[in-house]
């Protein structure tokens, strides 16, 4: 397996278009785990890095808490797999029960736009 490239914080900015501000927020708040640093002391990115931000995404639009999230990244960079495990099966959980909750929501518009449609054509 060969050694992963590193890049700096404008190309993390660049490969996952967020601002370098937004990428320091997230670092601030926790939410980025395993950052190395150069000799410069400068932060060190890779590839794991856009993918775990575009995780993040996933997770923020399946309403996963800020709170949870910086949990989540404890754990990673704790390395606590079984931890880890149970949060993400509790947030699938909560993602399923919403997704229902919507198919039925969306269901019913449906059938009142079925409705409508029938109203319009007599």
């Amino acid at each position: 397996m060969g050694v992963e490239t590193s890049f700096g914080i404008g190309e993390l900015a660049r490969r996952t278009k967020r601002s370098v501000h937004t990428i320091r927020w997230y670092e601030a708040q926790g939410l980025i785990p395993r950052v190395e640093r150069d000799a410069g002391r400068r932060r060190q990115y890779t590839v794991w890095h856009v993918e775990w931000l575009n995780f993040l995404d996933r997770l923020k639009t399946t309403a996963m808490s800020v709170r949870d999230m910086k949990r989540y990244a404890a754990l990673i960079a704790r390395g606590e797999t079984g931890e880890q495990e149970a949060l993400l099966r509790a947030h699938r959980e909560s993602v399923a029960a919403r997704m229902r909750e919507m198919n039925e929501a969306l269901a019913l518009i449906d059938r009142k736009l079925k409705h409508y449609g029938r109203f319009r054509r007599t």
